[in-house]
């Protein structure tokens, strides 16, 4: 009976941290469309303090120059560790880019908000920390979950310390991208843990060319990461060029953009048709298991819901409000396309072993 109270609890502390995951997916998404990314220029502190200051009369006159010369050191230190591991072209952008050095005026609304940002990270550290303690319940039935638990954990701390990154490289662009494909790395092993711990978990009766749909669904997984790649591309474009009209004129950022927005564009059709398909083979071979197909067309939902939302942004002027909706919906895309392949994954496996 305890262990059955230790499971339910481990499975409700990976669905709060999961959620918890996808607030600070979109608190980020805000933090970027505001251009509030530099309004604690150090880490984890910010201005030297746990709680930031609300006006500039509380920093001292040469609080440019203090920060400026302690990014410098920690970036020096991180360009040290990239020549260390070969990547000796990234560490020479980095020591030679004086842009990095250039310190951001004081603006308390974007102070707090990246403020806020670091507080959701710090709850979400605690709330894995826990998850990592509801998971030895099943350190002598099932270590994976275990293992995974573990491992949200480092990449959890990992995230972070490259979160420092992005702040002391003053939001270096390939930094970023990095720092969003490890939070969907983190997404996809709180959903596998959370996965193997459900007790419930249902086997279709018949469900043909299941072999079809697992690979369609890896190629929809692969294809789908390659948007989501052209996708940070375009953001840091756009992160460019907002930071050179300083935040306004939005009206005329798209027009600068180039070629990758473009190829990102049409590339969410082939995207949306990929998964219309899959809908359509698991109507045809899979019509009576609710589970999949709810889901799956929950997924057309939101690719369309994200589409629209790229629309929203390439034709009414990139609105603050859409960035982190469209962000948000990507991550959610690829925590359902995860979920989707486990389900069609467990179901080919159990199927086999009755069949046999």
């Amino acid at each position: 009976m305890n262990q059955n109270r230790g499971h339910r609890r481990f499975r409700r502390l990976g669905r709060i941290t999961l959620v918890a995951v996808y607030i600070l997916i979109l608190v980020g998404g805000i933090v970027r469309s505001t251009g509030s990314g530099m309004g604690c220029p150090d880490w984890p502190k910010c201005f030297g303090n746990w709680v930031p200051p609300t006006d500039v009369s509380q920093l001292p006159s040469d609080y440019k120059e203090v920060y400026a010369q302690k990014r410098a050191k920690k970036n020096d230190k991180f360009a040290n560790y990239l020549d260390f591991f070969g990547f000796k072209k990234k560490a020479d952008e980095i020591r030679h880019d004086e842009s990095i050095l250039v310190e951001a005026e004081f603006n308390k609304y974007r102070t707090w908000t990246e403020y806020f940002n670091r507080l959701t990270g710090a709850t979400i550290g605690l709330l894995v920390i826990l998850t990592l303690w509801g998971s030895l319940v099943y350190w002598k039935s099932d270590k994976t979950i275990v293992y995974l638990s573990f491992s949200t954990l480092v990449l959890v701390i990992f995230e972070g310390w490259i979160g420092s990154i992005v702040v002391s490289t003053r939001l270096m662009p390939w930094i970023i991208t990095l720092h969003m494909m490890l939070a969907l790395v983190i997404v996809a092993f709180l959903i596998y843990a959370v996965y193997r711990a459900n007790d419930k978990i249902t086997i279709s009766k018949s469900i043909q060319k299941r072999s079809t749909i697992l690979k369609l669904l890896l190629v929809s997984i692969f294809a789908y990461l390659i948007q989501v790649e052209l996708g940070t591309e375009v953001r840091e474009m756009i992160d460019v060029v907002a930071e050179e009209f300083a935040f306004q004129m939005r009206n005329q950022w798209i027009d600068l953009l180039g070629l990758k927005f473009y190829i990102h564009r049409s590339y969410s059709l082939v995207i949306l048709l990929l998964h219309v398909y899959l809908l359509v083979l698991l109507f045809q071979h899979a019509k009576g298991d609710r589970q999949l197909m709810s889901w799956s067309k929950v997924l057309v939902g939101i690719i369309v819901l994200e589409i629209l939302t790229g629309v929203i942004m390439a034709y009414f002027a990139i609105p603050a409000f859409a960035q982190p909706i469209h962000l948000l919906l990507a991550s959610i895309i690829f925590g359902i396309q995860v979920y989707l392949f486990l389900l069609v994954r467990d179901r080919k496996a159990a199927t086999a072993a009755i069949e046999n």
